[in-house]
């Protein structure tokens, strides 16, 4: 698989439910399961992806919009699940398939196949959420899921990908000014543990962006406080002013999935740099069906130039 680049399709992204597909060459990830089993089937199957052909499921956190479709989709598939020990607790209390529950630690790294996953703690109201950056020897792709703020932490583990998949939930005017929910339920959204408006999204990408860059794709975006086009010309005009006009911006959508694209542009200096990367990032691979699947991972040595290390009880500040 040296020569293989990862893959991201985005198969639906909304309130109504979340889910995401990751490629690398035969190798297929589920990103959360959240929309029902049979869109989740129709929906791998319009990008020609049999939905018996995927490896693994990995979860971001536990809430319905991201696992409702699990106990359905693998009744007749015995997939593993990755997700934190606290959240397989959780989803497994509601799953009466024979799932093959795959626990690890906020932080830890392990492998699917060729496809190298490291997790990082995020600041969510759910019990245990995570962020992830999935690799392999020439891309990477970044998963920010629901997230409440941006970190030091998330902009450490984010710098440098090729694709980002992140949320952009809300407009802060149009939330403010809706008069669909109360007073209450804007301040879950906004505070530090709900959602991105699209400024600190934007805010984000800023922080994170590079010569590698090359696409960013906006899920969970609000049907009442936000629009695609509103959303990507914020995180556009961002990337402009620090001169990233070629980066691709665009919106997941609720009910039609984005296509199948490589994570990183096809250049000879892709595959060095994303190698020299993996091998600063990753002390040690733990094989998925390993049994130390759950210990936590090394110190990971800070490459030279990089931020310090922030400790995974930090994500909060």
């Amino acid at each position: 698989m040296l020569n293989a680049m990862l893959e991201l399709a985005v198969l639906g992204s909304g309130s109504s439910g979340n889910s995401a597909v990751l490629c690398l060459g035969e190798t297929r990830v589920l990103i959360d399961a959240g929309l029902s089993a049979k869109q989740i089937g129709l929906r791998l199957e319009s990008l020609e992806i049999d939905p018996d052909s995927l490896n693994a499921i990995v979860l971001t956190h536990e809430h319905g919009d991201h696992t409702r479709g699990i106990d359905v989709f693998c009744r007749k598939r015995k997939l593993p699940i990755y997700a934190t020990t606290h959240t397989c607790k959780i989803v497994s209390e509601d799953v009466k398939s024979d799932v093959v529950w795959r626990p690890f630690e906020a932080g830890n790294s392990f492998k699917v196949e060729d496809i190298k996953i490291e997790s990082f703690s995020v600041p969510h109201d759910a019990v245990d959420p995570v962020g992830f950056v999935f690799h392999c020897t020439r891309s990477r792709v970044g998963v920010l899921s629901d997230v409440g703020h941006i970190t030091r932490m998330i902009v450490d583990r984010l710098r440098g990908v090729d694709t980002l998949f992140a949320e952009s939930n809300y407009d802060e005017v149009m939330l403010q000014n809706d008069t669909k929910r109360p007073w209450a339920t804007k301040q879950r959204i906004s505070n530090r543990h709900g959602h991105l408006s699209n400024d600190q999204t934007a805010e984000l990408v800023e922080q994170i962006a590079s010569p590698t860059l090359t696409r960013v794709v906006l899920g969970h975006l609000s049907s009442d406080c936000n629009t695609s086009d509103l959303a990507c010309k914020v995180i556009r005009k961002r990337l402009e002013e620090r001169g990233f006009d070629g980066v691709e911006v665009e919106c997941a959508d609720r009910k039609d999935p984005l296509p199948l694209r490589p994570a990183a542009r096809e250049t000879a200096d892709s595959a060095a740099q994303s190698e020299a990367e993996q091998t600063s990032e990753i002390v040690e691979e733990i094989a998925a069906n390993s049994s130390r699947v759950c210990e936590p991972s090394a110190p990971v040595a800070a490459a030279e130039g990089a931020s310090k290390e922030w400790k995974q009880t930090e994500w909060a500040f």
